[in-house]
C-alpha cells in the first residue's frame, strides 16, 4: 500500500472525523496531545511553517494564532475542503493545498519550520516523508512531529482495568511489521447517539520501532533536539476520565529535530 491508497482511506474518514473532532470528542488530542505539543514548540512568531498532514486544519490554525505564516497540506481532499472553509470563515492567512507529504510542491529551503501532528505514522513511505521535510526546510530549520508511541501502540494491545481504571496495558508484537493492515475504530468519547449508524474509521497501519524512527531521522540528516512523552496530570485525568489510561503508559511520543545550519545541498 502506498500513500495514494492511504489517502483514499483518509478521504473516506474525513467527513465523520471532522464532525466528531470539532464536537470535542477527540479528547486525547484536545486535552493531552496538542497542549503537550505546543508546550514543546519553540517560538514560531513571524516564521514560515508547513503543517504536514494537516487534516481539517485544527493545529494549523493554532500555529497561525502563534504568529506563524502557515501552509497546510493533506492528501485527503475532503479534509482540505473543511480547512479552507474554516479559513474563509475566519481568515488567519493560511494557505491549504491538496498534496502528498512524500512529494511536496515546494522548492528547497522554503520553510523555517515544519510540523506533523499525529500524521507521520500513517504514511508508509517514511523515508521519503522525512527526506521531503528535510528538503523544504531552510538551513537551521526544525521539524517537530507527534506520533502514536511505537512501544505501546503495538499490533496487540489490551487495557487491564480494575474498578473502571486502567492499571496496566498489555502489549505484544512490537517487532511485527504492519504494511497497511486496516484498523477500525471511532472516538470512544463520543456518546452513543452521536455515532449511531456512523461508519467506523478505517485506518491503514504502518508501525515502526523506536530505533527505526531514530535511525531514519539520523540517515535523513536531522539532529535530534528534544523528545517528550506526554502524560496527563492527575487533575486532567479527574476532569477527563477517558484519558486516565495515558497516565499508565505513554500513548504518544513527540520529536523535534533540526536541519544543520551549514548543511550543503546534495
Amino acid at each position: 500500500m502506498n500513500h495514494q491508497e492511504v489517502g483514499r482511506y483518509w478521504n473516506e474518514n474525513a467527513e465523520v472525523w471532522t464532525r466528531l473532532a470539532r464536537a470535542g470528542y477527540d479528547v486525547y488530542r484536545d486535552q493531552l496531545n496538542t497542549p503537550a505539543f505546543f508546550a514543546m514548540l519553540p517560538d514560531v512568531s513571524g516564521q514560515s511553517g508547513l503543517d504536514l498532514g494537516c487534516g481539517e486544519g485544527h493545529n494549523t490554525r493554532l500555529l497561525a494564532r502563534r504568529g506563524a505564516r502557515m501552509t497546510g497540506i493533506d492528501i485527503a481532499e475532503v479534509f482540505i475542503g473543511h480547512a479552507r472553509a474554516s479559513e474563509a470563515a475566519e481568515p488567519l492567512g493560511i494557505s491549504y493545498l491538496h498534496a502528498s507529504a512524500v512529494d511536496l510542491p515546494f522548492p528547497e529551503g522554503h520553510f523555517d519550520f515544519a510540523t506533523g501532528c499525529m500524521s507521520f505514522m500513517d504514511i508508509p513511505e517514511t523515508d521519503r516523508l522525512l527526506a521531503e521535510a528535510h528538503r523544504v526546510l531552510k538551513p537551521g530549520g526544525f521539524l517537530q512531529f507527534s506520533i502514536t508511541h511505537p512501544c505501546f501502540d503495538t499490533p496487540y494491545r489490551r487495557n487491564l482495568r480494575k474498578d473502571g481504571l486502567t492499571y496496566a496495558v498489555e502489549v505484544g508484537d512490537y517487532f511485527r511489521e504492519q504494511k497497511g493492515e486496516i484498523s477500525e475504530w471511532i472516538f470512544g468519547a463520543a456518546p452513543a447517539a452521536e455515532i449511531a449508524g456512523v461508519p467506523k474509521f478505517k485506518i491503514p497501519r504502518f508501525n515502526r520501532t523506536i530505533s527505526q524512527w531514530l535511525n531514519l531521522l539520523i540517515a535523513t540528516g536531522f539532529t535530534l533536539e528534544r523528545v517528550e512523552e506526554p502524560r496527563p496530570s492527575d487533575e486532567a485525568a479527574r476532569q477527563w476520565p477517558y484519558i486516565q489510561d495515558a497516565q499508565v503508559v505513554a500513548y504518544f511520543i513527540h520529536f523535534r529535530v533540526r536541519k544543520s545550519a551549514t548543511q550543503e545541498r546534495t
